[in-house]
């Protein structure tokens, strides 16, 4: 029988086809006293290699089982049995939330532990009935305190005079990405979540934040953005393409997280992808200045005086209430027309967002009292006819002459 191999020994353990061994050798105990064996000649513990999955050990050179010098007995191993495998909780507080549960309550414990046999086992992962409740439960919660955190934070970002509107803005929208990822995480720690019993829905969760989110959370930068140069805001004025593509102009009511709300004259309210608006060119009508000029066309008779008619259109533009007076309104003769003089009333207001079509009509219906009093004609398209007289023409007039005097007569 050749010895067992102290712990010094660096021999290589030689592999028993009819046997699993342990991939390193382990210390060697008395069967029958419990007590660590040792090598006569040495006094060191002994060591082994299993060579079954219970007692049976190995001689690390030659391969032989080890047996007890004094009895003859195979030698044990001192290693721990290995303890069994139990499912994993992906929610670790709602098992002390359960043992908590049923301290305070008999019966209210009692129920908890039927929800928490109601279980869903998915490999190593164990879900019950009482962890997708607690889980609720604490999303709840969570969702609530962010949603009160978000309003306290607005109403007190509204409070400080020191930021303008878009600031303002801006700042709401930075304070409530932060509170809801902060509730995020506070609601992870609260319910003890293992996010290693997830990480098979990882990948999944990346496609979709990859694909499916994408252009939310382009938009949702695109809007940052644009509050943070203030190149487009609540309040201003921009001009837009309705679904016939005709251009129109509305009022930027709200900047949101996905989308700009633009509110037309008529109450048609569009909703603008925050990302467009980034890449596109915009007309903003009210980006340095809130100063917009209106055309307002007018057209005379030839046999008018124009200095006449220059002066009552200047006056009928000044009436008018929106019409700044500095910078004042100004005529331009634009061009000679096939029946009129044709003018330009050019007219300066700061409140295009409550519209420029009845600035127009006002200034045009104060103009139409005042021409009507200085007698200056508004002309309406006409057109000269010349007929070349022929013998056939000739003869069809007489013909309608004779005709109408028949039936004066009679």
């Amino acid at each position: 029988m050749t010895p067992a191999l102290p712990k010094t020994s660096t021999a290589t353990p030689t592999a028993v086809p009819s046997a699993t061994p342990a991939s390193q050798p382990v210390p060697l105990i008395d069967p029958a006293t419990g007590e660590p064996l040792l090598d006569p000649e040495t006094g060191e513990q002994l060591i082994g290699i299993a060579a079954t999955q219970t007692t049976r050990y190995l001689d690390p050179e030659t391969g032989e089982l080890l047996v007890d010098p004094k009895t003859g007995e195979p030698l044990l191993a001192a290693t721990p049995p290995s303890p069994e495998t139990s499912p994993t909780e992906p929610i670790k507080a709602a098992s002390e939330a359960k043992d908590a549960v049923a301290e305070q309550s008999e019966t209210i414990g009692d129920m908890v532990a039927v929800m928490d046999s109601m279980a869903l086992k998915l490999g190593d992962m164990s879900i019950s009935l009482w962890d997708v409740v607690f889980a609720a439960g604490i999303l709840l919660f969570v969702i609530m305190g962010a949603w009160l955190m978000t309003r306290l934070a607005h109403a007190a970002v509204s409070h400080f005079t020191r930021l303008d509107e878009t600031q303002k803005l801006l700042t709401e929208k930075l304070v409530s990405i932060v509170v809801w990822a902060a509730a995020f995480f506070v609601g992870i720690d609260l319910m003890g979540i293992d996010l290693t019993a997830f990480a098979v829905f990882s990948g999944a969760f990346g496609l979709a934040i990859g694909f499916g989110l994408q252009k939310t959370f382009g938009n949702l930068i695109a809007g940052i953005i644009l509050l943070m140069d203030k190149s487009i805001k609540p309040g201003d004025v921009i001009a837009i393409a309705d679904q016939a593509g005709q251009s129109t102009f509305g009022q930027i009511r709200k900047i949101g997280i996905r989308a700009v709300s633009i509110t037309t004259r008529d109450q048609r309210e569009y909703l603008i992808p925050n990302e467009n608006l980034m890449i596109n060119q915009v007309e903003n009508w009210s980006y340095s200045s809130r100063n917009v000029r209106i055309q307002v066309p007018v057209g005379i008779s030839y046999n008018c005086d124009i200095k006449l008619a220059e002066k009552l259109m200047l006056e009928a533009a000044k009436s008018c209430k929106r019409v700044k007076n500095t910078p004042p309104p100004v005529t331009w003769l634009e061009s000679y027309g096939d029946s009129s003089v044709n003018f330009v009333v050019h007219c300066w207001i700061s409140d295009p967002e409550d519209g420029v079509g009845n600035v127009r009509s006002e200034v045009l219906k104060k103009l139409w009292e005042l021409f009507q009093e200085s007698d200056i004609e508004i002309p309406f398209p006409q057109r000269d006819i010349n007929l070349r007289g022929n013998q056939q023409f000739d003869q069809l007039v007489a013909a309608i002459s004779q005709r109408v005097k028949e039936d004066g007569k009679g």
